[in-house]
């Protein structure tokens, strides 16, 4: 059975990737073309991973491509999207080419060329902050920064076809994931990699939001639950989260812990989110992806953040983060 994967070369693909593979699948990996050739994250797994990947570069946002891409594909996961949600305040229209029309392409091809099972990947950043907790499926959408909208728009295209043409397709939505490999416009890699180069003084946006964290290799075991599960899962929507919520200020010291080191946090204006677009509220109710597939975490947050702090500490992973710049 032929798995693919689109974001095959970011944070989550590639350990998406990674545990297809070891699960016995040849896997189609699509890393964003560029012209250097480089496979992003890819390029740092085993040989004998490699040696079962077929790795193509290309790009979510050509139509014709996506056709060749899903050629004799089983099961397709779609993880390909611009997820930093700064930079989609310096560049909105190119989070709804990439987010939003990438992933009308992506459905037009499997469409086209008969793919079994698509799980297309959401984000619980389309809930917005929360109206009531924990957040069930049902919670209303809002698309509270450039990003959340054009995920919430990629949601209701697959949503469409799935009503119009019969597309069976399945929507995940992880919570906050992080883990090893994680960009460091995300906080917990922000805090662990500037530790890890030695500073004491981490310098952080807002504090008092609070999130739901996810480690990686869970968010991973939660896709290839629902991307095997029954048919039954064709067309709904499911979260993955942890189930706990925890202050951005809390994590901070927790993180500090598990290292043992003692931090100071300094606020920086320019890390904040626009007042109105700040989500200060997540907490995911998973029973429902629970009842569907038996799926849950395995991770606490403590193994999570141990597990992270360790491959950071390596210096040859620390050499890949710039510690002393903001990356939006």
């Amino acid at each position: 059975m032929l798995q693919a994967v689109t974001g095959a070369d970011g944070f989550i693909g590639s350990h998406l990737v990674e545990a297809l593979v070891r699960r016995g699948h040849r896997v189609r990996a699509l890393a964003l073309y560029n012209s250097t050739g480089s496979w992003g994250w890819l390029d740092t797994l085993d040989a004998e991973v490699l040696d079962e990947v077929d790795v193509v570069l290309g790009d979510v946002r050509d139509p014709e491509h996506m056709l060749a891409f899903c050629d004799d594909v089983d099961v397709l996961f779609h993880l390909a999207a611009l997820i930093a949600i700064p930079y989609s305040y310096a560049a909105p229209r190119s989070y709804l080419e990439t987010n939003a029309a990438g992933t009308l392409n992506v459905l037009e091809a499997v469409r086209r060329r008969g793919v079994e099972r698509m799980v297309h990947t959401s984000t619980s950043e389309v809930f917005g902050t929360a109206r009531r907790v924990p957040i069930d499926e049902e919670h209303p959408l809002q698309g509270q920064s450039p990003y959340s909208a054009s995920k919430i728009a990629a949601d209701k295209m697959v949503e469409s076809y799935v009503c119009s043409f019969d597309v069976p397709a399945v929507t995940l939505r992880p919570f906050n994931t992080y883990g090893p490999r994680q960009s460091a416009r995300a906080v917990i890699p922000t805090v662990i990699s500037q530790i890890a180069a030695g500073r004491r003084e981490i310098r952080l946006g807002a504090l008092d939001p609070t999130r739901d964290f996810n480690f990686v290799a869970d968010t991973v075991e939660a896709f290839v639950a629902v991307g095997g599960a029954e048919d039954k899962v064709i067309g709904q929507d499911f979260n993955a989260g942890s189930g706990r919520e925890i202050t951005i200020g809390d994590t901070v010291r927790a993180i500090a812990q598990v290292m043992g080191v003692e931090v100071v946090v300094k606020a920086e204006d320019d890390r904040l989110r626009p007042a109105g677009s700040e989500v200060m509220r997540l907490l995911a109710d998973r029973s429902k992806l629970h009842a569907a597939t038996g799926w849950e975490p395995q991770h606490t947050l403590e193994q999570g953040l141990a597990i992270t702090a360790e491959w950071f500490a390596d210096p040859a992973n620390l050499a890949r983060y710039r510690v002393d710049r903001y990356t939006i």
